[in-house]
């Protein structure tokens, strides 16, 4: 009985591990972030965040549709356009805040890494 406990603990602790592995990688493209961040001030269309990131429609509306997917923001229609908002704006700031903490206690060590940092993103573009 005592196995069957640990092997769902585990099972469950798999689950909530690959969860937040989905939830980081929507967070992995500094567009998404920029949309993120944006959207923190308020609701915006797509135009808007186009004019604001410099980015094809196709592309912000690519990247709108995984946050969305991921439940990170929600839309509502308004005339032919769609306005986009957070669906979990306290959350989402808390964090923001969090990660702003890690990041200056490990300083440049992210951008550095070998794995996922700037010289990694550029090798694999």
């Amino acid at each position: 009985m005592a196995m069957q406990t640990m092997e769902a603990r585990l099972g469950s602790e798999t689950a909530a591990l690959t969860a937040a592995s989905c939830l980081f990688h929507g967070f992995s493209d500094p567009s998404r972030l920029t949309i993120l961040q944006r959207l923190s001030l308020g609701e915006q269309r797509v135009v808007d965040l186009t004019t604001h990131l410099g980015l094809a429609q196709s592309t912000v509306s690519k990247h709108l549709a995984c946050l969305k997917d991921c439940g990170l923001v929600t839309s509502r229609p308004v005339g032919r356009a769609s306005v986009f908002s957070l669906a979990h704006p306290e959350a989402l700031a808390e964090l923001l805040a969090a990660a702003e903490r890690l990041l200056a206690v490990t300083g440049d060590a992210v951008t550095l890494c070998a794995s996922f940092g700037v010289a990694a993103r550029e090798r694999d573009a």
